[in-house]
């Protein structure tokens, strides 16, 4: 397993953090996703033969939130 965190801009509430974390979990090998409003970023745990970084860029993106 591995560990990234990612800074995300565009989150106000926890509405954006709970859409975030939904996106993030729903990803192959995500294991945990930890989204913190107040620090503005996303602690992943995850299995890097399933997924990784750009994965959860992409699925950031698509929830309309931006990886900074």
């Amino acid at each position: 397993m591995r560990h990234i965190v990612l800074n995300i801009s565009g989150m106000t509430c926890s509405g954006c953090t709970n859409s975030v974390k939904k996106v993030l979990m729903a990803l192959p090998g995500v294991t945990e996703a930890d989204v913190s409003l107040e620090h503005g970023n996303v602690s992943v745990t995850y299995d890097p033969a399933k997924s990784g970084p750009e994965d959860f860029k992409a699925a950031i993106d698509s929830a309309g939130f931006e990886v900074s």
